[in-house]
C-alpha cells in the first residue's frame, strides 16, 4: 500500500492548502514540504516558535475541516 492519496483527494488537499492565509501556507508547506525546522521557519519569518507552532496547528485544523467538507452540489441547497 501507498502513502499517496488517490488523484481527487490530492485535489482537495491542495485546495485546501491554497486557501489558507498566505503566512500559514508559507509555514505550513515550509514544514510539511522542505523540512524546515520551527527554528528556521522562526527565523525566516521573525515570529516565536510557539507563533510558527500555533499557525501549523491552525493550518491543519483548517486543512482538516475543509477536507472533511461535502463537495457542493449546485442542486443542493
Amino acid at each position: 500500500m501507498t502513502d499517496d492519496p488517490d488523484p481527487e483527494t490530492r485535489k482537495r488537499m491542495e485546495r485546501a492548502v491554497r486557501k489558507l492565509p498566505r503566512l500559514q501556507r508559507e509555514i505550513f508547506l515550509a514544514a510539511r514540504f522542505d523540512d524546515m525546522s520551527y527554528v528556521e521557519i522562526a527565523e525566516r519569518t521573525g515570529l516565536t516558535v510557539r507563533e510558527v507552532e500555533r499557525e501549523i496547528a491552525r493550518a491543519l485544523v483548517s486543512i482538516a475541516r475543509r477536507m472533511d467538507r461535502q463537495p457542493r452540489r449546485w442542486w443542493r441547497r
